[in-house]
């Protein structure tokens, strides 16, 4: 039996997102059983969490990609979308804040401000998005609320306030005090989840009368009617607190802070009735769309439009095959039916619409406007595309994949498996667009590139674990050039007697250096017939062939011309190939001759640090052969522009996570080539003519 659908405005859509190890997964884990969705509660360190199903990230107990659930609670359902909490996989906390109307980020009470609970809530601002914070692990050792609570304050600001006060810390952890309602409700430590109502314990009557007054001041401030109240009377009714604070909240003045303990279900039910009565419906907020024709539209959810919705998760499953989570925005999508992905300009056929319970799908009558729910078997669709009634004419923009950092050749370990890898990858790029896969062209090597060495190695273990291909990582090679430096000028003559035809040409040619970047050039300079027209080309063709191998390390060689001035035929013995040789010998003799040196990609680069570890990364720029060409400070920061070679950038992502501990963050794309300085070009053709020789000896 199908469920049967909520209205829009009974929905809630929450992403749960912060830095890792701050108990997100064990979070929504406890919410879905405070809400009986679960009969028993989901454990990381088990592998039961119901959003952490990936064998990797049960394997590594950690997330590795954002997965959807649901509690259905006081008349609503609130879908939570779990993010993970590792800088790595940023793209997927990004799609999980674009398909919200509002992000819970976790903080842990005892490590405080973390590098990813800065990254979300930039995220956040940016987004226009509303924030809660949740204070997690209240139960461990060391764990304080009052130095969280001010960490988060002097980070965020004074608008980040507390609506609950805890009752006891560490292991003395029970409840929390509701400011608004001034009850306290507290959960016994034994995983139940029940919570007792009850009075303020005499510990922290005071502490609560002084936040719950902070609290009040600072909902008034938000408001003027609500102000001059405050001034007037001195206080606030509830409901005139709890409407100002909802509305502060929806605006982004107000940031309320809640305190739990997932792990032993404390505080957990209060919170669902906070994303309740808090967060915004889909039908209170409008989110921006793109027509066809490029103008910009905003409208809030609503069933009145074409159905329009935006997959913002792939997940392969080896048994229901490709699943795709998509963020319903408008109208609604029934099952049966055949809608347009707008992004591929091609038909889908749906089966059954969903819910998703993590891995589980959960039939429903039809998704929504506002909701969030999942398709299986869509043949074209990936993540980011968007899927529409036919007649509509609104597009989603997606999520920007930020670029990858670091790159790693891989080479399957047997032959067999060079057949079934192209497919394994595709399949893994569908779950994760932030994986890249590239062939050099000039090395041939096939590149898998992602944010961190770690991100690439989960990707080569999927290979192995789900798909049985096993390869090997290396390193990328760097794709350097030769160049000439001076004119030379050579004649070179084949001459060959056989049996039969012989083989005989003759070709005198100039080569010339040209200016970087512009490749190659064949001039004709020859008067007369010294060379037949029809034997030309084959010069050119014999020299474009010996410059894919230069004479210093073998790579190709750039930016020259040949002039073709003069030759000799025979009129028996030229042939096409005769001259294609000819021409080969001559460029490899020239070549010799016109100072050939070795050239090297140079990256643009810019990298984002905190000002305190400026002088670090500038220092280590230096080290690298950096040019820095300027420097961009703003809200802390600095953002660095630099050129760099590629040969000191390979291991970069790993040095500046250490230099700025995670904090920091680069990208990087061609610039230009340039030549490699002597010193260096001597280590560079020995270890290429190391290579040749390990070839040669396996030939």
């Amino acid at each position: 039996m199908a469920e049967k659908p909520f209205a829009t405005e009974n929905i809630r859509n929450v992403a749960v997102v912060g830095h890792s190890s701050t108990g997100k997964t064990s979070l929504v884990s406890a919410m879905l059983f405070c809400a009986k969705e679960t009969p028993k509660l989901g454990k990381v360190d088990k592998g039961t969490a119901i959003t952490d199903f990936d064998d990797e990230a049960v394997e590594r107990k950690i997330t590795i990609a954002a997965a959807a659930a649901f509690a259905r609670h006081k008349g609503c359902k609130v879908n939570l979308v779990d993010t993970p909490g590792y800088g790595i996989f940023l793209t997927e906390a990004l799609q999980g804040v674009r398909v919200c109307e509002a992000a819970l980020i976790t903080v842990s009470a005892v490590a405080g401000v973390e590098v990813q609970t800065e990254k979300m809530w930039k995220v956040c601002a940016e987004s226009g998005k509303p924030v809660l914070f949740v204070v997690n692990l209240m139960d461990r050792e060391r764990a304080s609320a009052e130095r969280t609570l001010a960490q988060l304050q002097k980070r965020f600001g004074r608008e980040v306030v507390p609506v609950q006060v805890p009752i006891g810390e560490e292991a003395g952890f029970s409840g929390v005090v509701d400011l608004l309602s001034m009850k306290a409700l507290t959960s016994p430590a034994d995983e139940s989840g029940t919570v007792t109502v009850g009075d303020i314990p005499a510990s922290v009557a005071e502490a609560a009368e002084a936040a719950r007054s902070a609290l009040l001041e600072m909902v008034a401030e938000q408001d003027e009617a609500l102000l001059e109240k405050f001034f007037a009377e001195g206080t606030l009714s509830s409901e005139e607190l709890a409407s100002g604070l909802k509305t502060a909240f929806r605006q982004r003045k107000i940031f309320p802070v809640f305190f739990t303990s997932a792990t032993r279900v404390q505080a957990i039910t209060p919170l669902l009735d906070a994303l309740v009565d808090l967060v915004p419906s889909p039908a209170e907020v409008e989110n921006a769309f793109l027509r066809d024709d490029g103008q910009e539209v905003t409208l809030s959810a609503s069933l009145d439009q074409p159905a329009l919705s935006y997959v913002f998760k792939t997940i392969s499953d080896p048994y229901a095959g490709r699943i795709s989570l998509m963020r319903v925005y408008l109208g609604s999508f029934n099952p049966d039916g055949t809608y347009q992905n707008k992004t591929r300009d091609v038909a889908e056929r749906f089966g059954a619409v969903n819910w998703i319970q993590g891995k589980e799908l959960i039939p429903t009558e039809k998704l929504v406007a506002g909701d969030i729910g999942a398709v299986a078997k869509l043949k074209e669709t990936k993540t980011g595309d968007t899927l529409a009634a036919k007649e509509s004419a609104l597009k989603v923009p997606p999520v920007r994949i930020p670029e990858p950092t670091i790159s790693f050749a891989i080479t399957p370990k047997s032959k067999g498996d060079e057949d079934k890898i192209a497919g394994a990858l595709a399949k893994i790029q569908d779950e994760d667009p932030s994986l890249q896969v590239s062939r050099d062209p000039q090395t041939k090597e096939l590149l898998l590139s992602g944010s961190a060495q770690l991100h690439v190695e989960i990707a080569v273990a999927r290979l192995s674990k789900r798909y049985k291909v096993e390869v090997t990582l290396q390193p990328p090679k760097v794709p350097y050039r030769e160049t000439i430096t001076k004119t030379a000028e050579v004649t070179t003559r084949h001459k060959k007697q056989t049996g039969g035809h012989g083989q005989f040409a003759e070709a005198k040619i100039r080569l010339e250096p040209l200016p970087r970047g512009s490749g190659y050039e064949f001039v004709d300079k020859i008067f007369g017939g010294a060379i037949s027209q029809n034997y030309r080309p084959s010069v050119d063709k014999g020299i474009q062939h010996a410059a894919q191998t230069g004479p210093l390390a073998g790579y190709p060689v750039v930016d020259f011309r040949v002039v073709l001035l003069d030759g000799k035929e025979h009129p028996v013995d030229s042939s096409d190939m005769a001259f294609q040789i000819c021409g080969r010998k001559a460029f490899r003799e020239a070549v010799k001759l016109a100072g050939p040196t070795l050239l090297e990609p140079v990256m643009q680069v810019e990298i984002t640090t905190p000002d305190e570890f400026l002088g670090d990364v500038m220092g280590d720029l230096n080290s690298r052969r950096g040019r820095v060409q300027g420097m961009e400070p703003s809200d802390g920061q600095t953002v660095v522009k630099a050129q760099v070679p590629l040969a000191e950038m390979l291991t970069y992502s790993q040095t500046l996570r250490s230099i700025t501990g995670g904090r920091g963050d680069f990208h990087m794309e061609f610039s230009h080539y340039d030549e490699v300085p002597k010193q260096l070009q001597e280590k560079i053709i020995a270890a290429a003519g190391a290579v040749a020789a390990e070839e040669e000896e396996e030939e």
